[in-house]
């Protein structure tokens, strides 16, 4: 069955929502339409209002409705430490864990050559200037454990160490309370490679 042109538009606008296919984003669809008319409207608005108000702040590039973040603006953040993340979600994972007290940056994606994502749009001309600022003692590099990820870190290592800016990266490895027969392979060999002596 096709489609009213609206109602394809609408369903294939959810489609660029991540996880969602073709079914799912027909669901929802149909669902905002029949039983969710107020939803729709308040979400429509929502959404309207965040793309008008929401921006990246001037510092660290997380999301934000002022020139500077939240965190930036704390004079209660240690401004020598800057934690390198891919997304606005790693650092609010980060900050639910209470336990880091410096300043992030984020940048937004990885490195990915093949699909056209080099320094120039992951901000590395906006971390380069932070850098050169002489304020950043150690550059905590936290992104994702994929092949991507490794590259990135590896390749904003370089760039701190060249400027005479402690690098480190994130431990990966076995969670706490889990169990070794269930922990896979590659995060084992991760562990084992990134072990720590003990006193």
């Amino acid at each position: 069955m096709k489609h009213t042109p609206a109602l394809a538009r609408l369903i294939d606008a959810l489609r660029a929502l991540p996880g969602v296919g073709p079914k799912t984003a027909q669901r929802m669809a149909f669902h905002l339409l029949q039983e969710g008319r107020a939803g729709a409207a308040a979400l429509a608005t929502s959404l309207t209002s965040a793309l008008q108000s929401v921006g990246r702040c001037g510092r660290c590039r997380m999301l934000t409705e002022g020139e500077l973040c939240a965190i930036c603006a704390s004079g209660q953040r240690d401004a020598a430490l800057v934690c390198v993340v891919e997304s606005p979600a790693d650092v609010v994972a980060i900050e639910q864990s209470g336990g880091y007290r410096g300043r992030y940056f984020v940048l937004m994606g990885h490195l990915s050559p093949l699909d056209g994502v080099g320094p120039e749009q992951i901000g590395v001309r906006e971390l380069e200037s932070l850098l050169d600022a002489g304020e950043v003692q150690e550059l905590i590099l936290a992104t994702n454990p994929t092949v991507e990820g490794e590259a990135t870190a590896h390749f904003l290592s370089e760039l701190a160490r060249a400027r005479g800016v402690r690098a480190t990266r994130i431990a990966h490895g076995v969670p706490i309370g889990g169990e070794l027969e269930y922990i896979d392979g590659g995060t084992l060999a991760h562990a084992l490679a990134g072990r720590q002596s003990l006193g």
